[in-house]
């Protein structure tokens, strides 16, 4: 029996239900321009997950107006119908927010992969809008919405655009080198002409004494961070560097202090953020900026036709929604266009030094959440502390993996976050420095990256076969990283330290960077490319593993506690505690 609906209720759905629609699709795109680029500087899980529920709620309330945009046509008997020619006009605008903000196209990298299904998206909706359009002519509202359809067209294929240009296959057909001087580099391998001579030039033999570190300007950081992205880049989709790309970046890095390394780091991280979850890469282009004027003037032209048209017959709340409509939709395009204007990619394309400087100083106090700030922690993970059970909580536990939200809510229960200190920072420079001093050719380089300890202990001669078998080329790698952190805990926690080796910074360092490579091996796995398949069995089946010896070792600590309480009446007792205190050593 189906339960009756008020007719109250059913009067209110049909006044507002389009108009609140529209409004809410608005809300959504002012919300996601500012709040979508604080992803990059925060780590506040409310913040993500409100940038996660805006991304998905903004499509589904614009699809779901054009809906209601056009099953509300030619119904002339409803009171509160929204006037047809109206409602045409607001269908467009329904586009533009599709095409959605340009600080955000994806929230993760498995939206790229869509783009197929966007571009899908991107035909449907435009046959809706024109099927809404067609139904209301001939439309007092024909030029305006005409205009506005154009406009709204852009921003959505924009967005489809930067959707394909980001998707993995797409992103590495597009780094794909040059193939005639790839094969005049393979020939003079093939002839056994030295490494460092390439295209005809000797490249300089890099040592210590002759590079002298100098300070970078906010300008240098900008543009060697945008340097080194166009390099690195290709690490995402799993290609290497050409000789040259590999001589420069090593020379600038050599040249780089600690400071600036990091700078530069971040500003490299800021250019791939955009490349990958952004429209910059489309609209940061000459054709991007052709089509964005185009868009904004048809926008402002739009506004100015309706201001200037009689609305006698129109209600006064549909005339307030539209208005809200047309000074949302001018003042979107605006930020949009001052963004675009005073961007890193403007910097990296200017070459007068005292634009650079002017278009920085005002992005820097209209950065909207932008500023590539540093960061000061490190993301932590310990394996001792996971496997801790809280037999509280297990009902919880079993709740959320019903749900699929078993990963989100480890992160927030075991993560945490450690001081990026500067100590720390210069350690790890120097450390990468020394070994960029030492790659002078590629296939030492190759075998620096590839060492898996056994590089730091044929430094310190050590010869203790559990260490050294740790390390060895047959082991895989998460593996490995699996064991070292174990005997990382184990020497943090149990071996006896003098007060002075107790704070060591190198201990501290040790620590840090171990629970450091476990969170990314367990939380982010996507961004270690050798984990994958088997790792993450075994990841599973060690901490099993370890939660069944921890369960176990609770249970003989209980059993002798009670063996304890009856030694003193038992000789018994007392040979069954030494027996089980035998086995907890």
């Amino acid at each position: 029996m189906a339960i009756p609906i008020p007719n109250k209720v059913k009067r209110m759905w049909r006044e507002w239900n389009l108009r609140v629609a529209v409004l809410i699709s608005l809300f959504f795109q002012v919300l996601l321009i500012f709040i979508a680029p604080s992803r990059k500087n925060t780590k506040s899980r409310i913040v993500t997950l409100l940038v996660w529920g805006a991304y998905l709620l903004a499509d589904w309330v614009a699809v779901l107006s054009v809906g209601l945009i056009c099953s509300g046509q030619g119904n002339d008997c409803d009171e509160y119908h929204v006037n047809d020619d109206l409602a045409a006009f607001w269908a467009p605008f329904l586009l533009l927010h599709l095409g959605g903000p340009d600080t955000i196209t994806a929230f993760s990298l498995e939206d790229n992969e869509l783009w197929l299904r966007h571009l899908l998206g991107l035909f449907i909706q435009l046959a809706a809008v024109v099927y809404a359009f067609w139904q209301s002519v001939p439309n007092q509202f024909q030029i305006p919405t005409i205009f506005m359809f154009f406009a709204g067209t852009i921003k959505y294929a924009e967005r489809t655009r930067a959707l394909y240009l980001a998707c993995f296959g797409n992103l590495k057909h597009s780094m794909l080198p040059n193939y005639a001087p790839l094969i005049k580099e393979i020939k003079l391998m093939l002839d056994n002409i030295p490494f460092g001579i390439v295209n005809g030039k000797e490249l300089q033999t890099l040592d210590e004494e002759s590079l002298t570190p100098n300070p970078f300007t906010d300008i240098d950081v900008v543009k060697n961070g945008y340097m080194f992205f166009q390099i690195i880049k290709r690490l995402i989709v799993f290609l290497t560097f050409t000789f040259p790309e590999r001589h420069k970046s090593r020379k600038i890095f050599l040249e780089m202090t600690c400071k600036d390394a990091f700078r530069v780091m971040e500003m490299e991280l800021n250019f791939m953020y955009d490349a990958l979850y952004t429209k910059m890469v489309v609209v940061h282009r000459k054709i991007g900026y052709a089509f964005r004027f185009i868009c904004s003037v048809l926008i402002v032209v739009s506004f100015a036709l309706f201001a200037s048209h009689h609305k006698r017959q129109l209600q006064p709340l549909d005339i307030v929604v539209t208005y809200t409509l047309l000074i949302g939709a001018v003042g979107l395009d605006f930020v949009s266009l001052v963004k675009l204007i005073f961007s890193n990619y403007t910097i990296v394309s200017l070459n007068n030094s005292n634009a650079e400087e002017i278009v920085f100083a005002i992005k820097e106090r209209l950065s909207f959440g932008e500023r590539c700030q540093r960061s000061n922690f490190v993301s932590q993970h310990s394996l001792i502390s996971d496997c801790i059970i809280n037999e509280q909580f297990k009902w919880f536990e079993r709740v959320v993996d019903f749900f699929g939200l078993k990963d989100f809510f480890d992160e927030i229960q075991y993560k945490r976050n450690s001081p990026l200190n500067d100590d720390l920072k210069e350690f790890i420079f120097m450390e990468i420095k020394n070994k960029a001093l030492q790659a002078e050719d590629p296939e030492f380089s190759k075998e620096i990256c590839s060492a898996k300890g056994n590089w730091v202990l044929s430094q310190y001669d050590c010869l203790h076969p559990s260490i050294v078998n740790s390390v060895k080329r047959e082991v895989e790698y998460d593996h490995s990283l699996l064991i070292w952190h174990v005997a990382t805990d184990i020497c943090y926690h149990k071996i006896e330290y003098s007060d002075e080796e107790k704070n060591s910074q190198n201990r501290e360092f040790c620590k840090i960077l171990s629970d450091y490579m476990l969170y990314l091996i367990i939380m982010r796995p996507v961004m270690m490319s050798e984990v994958e398949g088997i790792a993450q069995i075994r990841i599973q089946h060690t901490y099993e593993k370890a939660k069944k010896q921890q369960f176990r070792r609770k249970e003989e600590e209980e059993e002798e506690e009670e063996d304890k309480k009856g030694a003193r009446s038992s000789p018994e007792n007392l040979e069954s505690s030494w027996k089980i205190s035998r086995l907890s050593n």
